[in-house]
C-alpha cells in the first residue's frame, strides 16, 4: 500500500496543498504510481535525494503530466497489471487549466484509466505568483498588480470542472480540505472509476496573503459562500453535495485575503453577482438531469 512518508514537506506554513496531499496519500487503495507536474508540490516533496512519498514518483513538465500518466497506464496494461496499480496525477492549476489542458483533454477523451487530481491554489505560486486561468476576477498577482489604473485580474476563473464534465469522463468532483470526509469519499470514487478528475481548492497563504492559521477557515468559507461549491458528475448527471439555506456573503471570504484588499464595494458586489449566477447554473444543471 503506497502512503505518504512521515516527513514534513518543505511547504510554506499553512499550505493548503500540503494538507490536501496528506489526506489524499493517506487514502490510497492500492500500490500507486504518482506523476507530478512541475509546481509547488514537486519542488517541496522531491528534493534530491529525499522524497515525501514511498511509491514511484515521476516528475514531469508543466504541460505533459496527463500524457506521461497515459503512457504509464498503457505500459501497465501491456504487462497485464493495470488493475493492480493506480496511476495518479497530482498537478497544480497552471499545469491543469492552462499549460497542460491539451494533454488532459486528450487523456480523458481517450479513456485512459488515470485519476487526475488538480490542487488549485489559483495562480502560478511556485514561479512567483503569476496569474493563471484559475485566478479569480480582481485578484492581485505579480502579473495583474493593482494600482490607480488596475483592479487586478480582469478575467473570470475558468470553469475547468464543467469543461471536463463535457468530456467522456467516468467520474468528476470538486472537493475541499475543510470537508475532509467528503474529500475522502470522492477520492475513493475517483480511484475506482477512471478516467476521473478531482478538483481540490488549496488556499495559499503566500499568494493569497492571509494568516496561515486561516487556511481551513478559508477553505470552509469558499464552500459556504458558494465561491467553490462541492459537486460531482457521475453517470452524466451533476449532483450538488452541500446546499445552504442561508449562504455567507462573499465578502466573508474576500476580507481575509490581501489579494483582494484593494476592492471597493462595487467590485465586491460584482463578484457576489458572479458567484450567485454560477451557483444558479449548477442548480439548473442538477435539475436538468442527464445533461453531460
Amino acid at each position: 500500500m503506497a502512503e505518504i512518508l512521515e516527513k514534513a514537506p518543505l511547504t510554506c506554513s499553512g499550505c493548503g496543498l500540503a494538507i490536501a496531499t496528506r489526506i489524499i496519500c493517506r487514502n490510497f487503495r492500492k500500490p500507486s504510481i504518482l506523476v507530478l507536474s512541475t509546481g509547488c508540490l514537486e519542488v517541496t516533496t522531491t528534493l534530491y535525494p529525499y522524497s515525501y512519498f514511498n511509491c514511484p514518483v515521476l516528475h514531469v513538465a508543466f504541460e505533459n503530466a496527463a500524457a506521461v500518466a497515459s503512457g504509464v497506464f498503457r505500459a501497465l496494461k501491456t504487462q497485464g497489471r493495470e488493475k493492480e496499480v493506480d496511476v495518479i496525477v497530482l498537478a497544480g492549476d497552471g499545469a491543469t487549466f492552462d499549460i497542460g489542458f491539451q494533454a488532459l483533454s486528450g487523456m480523458v477523451e481517450r479513456g485512459e484509466e488515470v485519476c487526475y487530481i488538480c490542487l488549485d491554489n489559483e495562480a502560478y505560486m511556485n514561479t512567483g505568483i503569476q496569474r493563471s486561468g484559475a485566478t479569480p476576477l480582481f485578484a492581485s498577482t505579480t502579473t495583474t498588480p493593482t494600482g490607480r489604473m488596475s483592479m487586478g485580474k480582469l478575467e473570470r476563473k475558468k470553469k475547468i470542472s464543467l469543461i471536463l464534465g463535457m468530456h467522456p469522463i467516468a467520474y468528476l468532483a470538486t472537493a475541499s480540505i475543510a470537508y475532509h470526509r467528503d474529500l475522502i469519499k470522492k477520492l475513493e470514487k475517483a480511484l475506482a472509476k477512471k478516467p476521473s478528475f478531482l478538483h481540490i481548492l488549496t488556499p495559499c497563504p503566500t499568494g493569497w496573503r492571509f494568516d496561515p492559521q486561516h487556511t481551513v477557515t478559508l477553505s470552509k468559507l469558499a464552500v459556504e459562500t458558494n465561491y467553490f461549491p462541492l459537486f460531482e458528475i457521475e453517470d452524466n448527471k451533476l449532483k450538488l453535495n452541500y446546499k445552504f439555506e442561508k449562504r455567507n456573503p462573499i465578502s466573508d471570504f474576500l476580507k481575509l485575503q490581501g489579494r483582494f484588499s484593494h476592492l471597493k464595494e462595487e467590485e465586491i458586489q460584482k463578484i457576489q453577482e458572479m458567484v450567485d449566477e454560477d451557483y444558479i447554473q449548477l442548480v439548473q444543471l442538477e435539475e436538468a438531469g442527464e445533461v453531460f
